[in-house]
């Protein structure tokens, strides 16, 4: 299943933004999620995952800025991003962690 980010645009450094991902009419989506990015000329990178529960890991860059969280009544999976910096500018994907599916994926812009 190809699951579906939205929730990005431009934010002022030390603005915040909150992503959310979804599979497309509603299905779960109870197993491991991954939040990825991939900025321009750089390789897609995983910043944050949750697993079927709630433990999370993040990439030290985002530590202490993003959090990952699901909520199972509404099959939603999010990524709160707060003190954004322009080194954050990417385009931002979810994806089940042990899937290789890719879906659509939504512009973060970070202006300094």
């Amino acid at each position: 299943v190809q699951l579906q980010a939205s929730g990005g645009g431009l934010v002022q450094a030390g603005g915040s933004l909150r992503l959310s991902c979804a599979a497309p009419g509603g299905t779960d989506i109870t197993y491991p999620i991954g939040w990825y990015r991939q900025a321009p000329g750089k390789q897609r990178e995983l910043v944050a995952s949750i697993g079927s529960s709630t433990s999370t890991n993040y990439v030290d860059s985002v530590r202490g800025r993003f959090t990952i969280s699901r909520d199972f009544a509404e099959n939603t999976v999010y990524l709160q991003m707060n003190n954004l910096i322009p080194e954050d500018t990417a385009v931002y994907y979810c994806k089940g962690l042990y899937s290789d599916s890719w879906g659509q994926g939504t512009q973060v812009t970070v202006s300094s």
